[in-house]
């Protein structure tokens, strides 16, 4: 699910944006890199959750945080929902079950990052109906 999400950003806007230099140095092995990525989206020992949204007992979603309760905070680390279940509130249903638990492990604050680019506006629409502040980043990538 995670590759069938995240393949249309990779493959089909920032490659082109960026061109195959900057691609193949900064995500090449996108794929790959998810992979590892998920090996260790639950690991209650280093403060990393996760959780899936089922639907007919078929995954639908799924959302990782990251608890950093010295410092009150937490951070949603990936969401992922499968393309026919987009738009029907299973974002916001996993997003609100990581900031409840993030709420009763002690973060005052919640952090989430996403895209600039159209492929990230319905992120960017829901994290900010869910009440989250934009701030704006630019990051620069140039091939030499």
């Amino acid at each position: 699910m995670t590759i069938d999400t995240f393949e249309p950003f990779y493959e089909h806007s920032f490659r082109p944006l960026v061109g195959d230099v900057v691609f193949a140095n900064r995500h090449g092995d996108w794929r790959e890199d998810y992979r590892r990525h998920l090996a260790g989206l639950h690991a209650p020992e280093d403060g990393r959750y996760a959780a899936v949204a089922e639907v007919n007992e078929r995954i639908v979603g799924f959302v990782g945080w990251i608890l950093r309760p010295a410092e009150r905070h937490g951070e949603i680390d990936l969401l992922a929902i499968a393309a026919d279940s987009r738009r029907r509130g299973v974002g916001r249903a996993l997003v609100e079950h990581a900031i409840a638990h993030l709420k009763t492990g002690g973060a005052k604050v919640v952090s989430i990052g996403t895209g600039g680019d159209d492929f990230h506006a319905p992120a960017r629409a829901l994290y900010e109906e869910l009440g989250f502040t934009p701030f704006p980043n630019v990051n620069y990538t140039k091939a030499i």
